[in-house]
């Protein structure tokens, strides 16, 4: 724990070194062991036996491009969080799921009972803007068998 700690703040302290640096620099930083086996930073030479020196270069950051890197995670956290949004928007809660089963088994029993009357009936009629039953003739008469048959299949999917 002890040389973690050293070394963290041998660390720090050459960070600091080569940010005051400014621009494109070579910094030496010293590097040795100590009697108990520490290892330590510094910027000075500390005439210790295992020392020796690391030449450490930087170059300063471009704001522009980190800017252009941050704007880019935003734009790309903020796609996913509408597409995520409109997902769930998309997908039914389960109350919708079972409005809606229940809706088709409704217009399914209305359509095979609406079928059963069209194949059982004689005549078939629809009523015009008066009120008054006009009969349908055999081709429109088979052909409404063949639309409500249709629904049926659509909604009871049989």
């Amino acid at each position: 724990m002890k040389r973690n700690k050293s070394m963290t703040c041998a660390l720090l302290l050459a960070g600091m070194a080569i940010a005051g640096s400014g621009a494109v620099s070579a910094s030496d930083i010293y590097k040795w062991t100590d009697a108990e086996g520490n290892v330590h930073f510094g910027d000075r030479p500390s005439g210790a036996a295992t020392e020796e020196r690391l030449a450490i270069s930087s170059n300063p950051t471009d704001p522009d491009r980190v800017s252009a890197i941050v704007q880019a995670r935003n734009d790309a956290r903020t796609a996913r969080n509408e597409a995520e949004a409109e997902a769930a928007q998309a997908e039914p809660t389960a109350e919708e799921l079972r409005a809606a089963e229940a809706e088709r088994k409704q217009k399914c029993s209305t359509y095979k009972e609406r079928l059963q009357k069209f194949v059982t009936s004689r005549r078939l009629y629809r009523e015009d803007e008066n009120g008054e039953r006009v009969y349908l003739d055999e081709e429109e008469t088979l052909a409404a068998r063949a639309r409500v048959q249709e629904q049926v299949l659509e909604y009871c999917g049989s």
